[in-house]
């Protein structure tokens, strides 16, 4: 395992660019190994831990892909309709046990199996049905169906032998419908990352609880708590922390022995206060970065040893202010928790928007500003992006407000009015 100690970027006092932070954090961590069954209702989000390999065709054999009358195509002739009897009816589930002769059609349904010698379907809107004294007489027009129209093949949606899912997909659910069509129950799936999550400060009040004159209620673990849960991992909540080294010492005690992660808001992030950083040496080989980024700068990272030579637990001590205690989780937790949890990477989705405004910024960090994406009031004109107002890093109530994240790189500098800019859609975030 890779010790961040030994790590080239977190040598020094410079300030590191995003990307190297995620770098590096990427670099440290392993995923998890333990892994169980459970029910496909139970599978939504979760990491499957091992290839499915499909066990039979799907669809299991040749079948119609509309309701129409079903007939051998090599009677269809170019430039002349054809007109054949009707000779039964075919519904999904009763496979035909008859024989068809030259000239004959059934009328079937669809899903329902393509008897042997029939491989074409002619809609039923496209078909002219008149009776006639030994069965309906059906009139294909010219032109109206190709050979092996209409039909589904057998194995075309997965053959047998062949991968279905592979492991470290996050299932969604048509995963769980393409489970459920090969036959699954149940999954094998890795277990669920434990993150213990607590705020610290003594200026921190609990929601419900009376406001001091200078004290702030504390916001951020509501906020981080269900970005937590939208990544399906179990969330331990240690509550609030006073600023005291013996309280923050017991808390992440209790943190490291109960989960894999510890994710923390407000001071520790910091490391101002010799006994922060005194408490986390004696437990493990956190590092306090200075990351080129606006909003969230102040952010530490590291193992945090556990007995018995388990794996470490590992930190993620965000800033306090509200917003950049979401923008740093979204910029270095998010990806590094999917990690963990065994999930193929999956960049953070990205859409490109013409921005309404400009925007002043100098090259040299990268910063992330909330914006409102909308398609574009002109025709033609694809999407546009504009910022919520004021952009502090106590504003949560602009994060509440918009849909995306503004994502002005390291290099780039002032963006001007119509320009492109990149955009974290929160869809694809939280």
């Amino acid at each position: 395992m890779s010790e961040l100690g030994e790590s080239p970027l977190i040598a020094g006092e410079r300030h590191l660019s995003v990307d190297e932070a995620r770098a590096a954090i990427a670099a440290a961590l392993r995923p998890v190994t333990d892994t169980l069954a459970v029910p496909l209702a139970g599978a939504l989000g979760r990491v499957l831990a091992a290839d499915v390999v499909s066990t039979i065709d799907v669809p299991a054999h040749d079948n119609s892909a509309m309701d129409g009358y079903a007939f051998d195509g090599a009677a269809l002739a170019a430039g002349s309709a054809l007109v054949l009897r009707c000779v039964g009816t075919l519904f999904a589930g009763a496979p035909f046990a008859g024989q068809l002769r030259a000239g004959e059609c059934l009328r079937i349904m669809t899903g329902a199996v393509m008897p042997p010698g029939l491989d074409t379907v002619v809609p039923s809107e496209l078909a002219r049905v008149e009776p006639a004294a030994d069965g309906e007489r059906v009139q294909v027009a010219a032109g109206a169906v190709r050979p092996g129209e209409n039909r589904r093949r057998r194995g075309e949606d997965l053959a047998a032998g062949k991968p279905a899912l592979r492991a470290g997909r996050l299932l969604r659910p048509a995963d769980l419908g393409l489970l459920a069509s090969l036959g699954h129950e149940q999954v094998a799936v890795r277990r669920a990352l434990r993150v213990a999550l607590f705020s610290t400060g003594d200026e921190i009040r609990a929601p419900g609880r009376a406001l001091p004159p200078g004290c702030v209620y504390d916001s951020n673990r509501a906020s981080l708590g269900g970005a937590l849960r939208r990544l399906g991992v179990e969330v331990v909540d240690l509550g609030l922390v006073r600023d005291d080294p013996a309280a923050l010492a017991a808390t992440l005690e209790q943190a490291v022995a109960s989960a894999d992660v510890v994710l923390t808001s407000g001071g520790v992030s910091m490391g101002d206060a010799d006994h922060v950083r005194a408490v986390l040496a004696r437990m493990g080989e956190v590092a306090f970065w200075k990351v080129a980024m606006r909003p969230g700068r102040p952010f530490a990272f590291g193992p945090l040893r556990r007995s018995g030579g388990a794996p470490p637990a590992w930190l993620f001590a965000l800033p306090g202010n509200p917003v950049a205690a979401l923008v740093a989780f979204y910029a270095f937790a998010r990806e590094a928790l999917l990690q963990l949890a065994g999930a193929e990477p999956r960049p953070v989705p990205t859409l490109q928007a013409r921005c309404v405004s400009a925007i002043r910024k100098r090259p040299g960090r990268t910063e992330f500003q909330r914006g409102i994406v909308e398609p574009s009031p002109e025709p033609g004109g694809g999407w546009q992006v504009r910022l919520t107002g004021a952009q502090g890093a106590g504003i949560l109530r602009s994060m509440s407000e918009a849909n995306c994240l503004v994502v002005l790189h390291h290099a780039q500098g002032a963006v001007a009015a119509g320009e492109p800019v990149d955009l974290w859609l929160f869809d694809g975030l939280v």
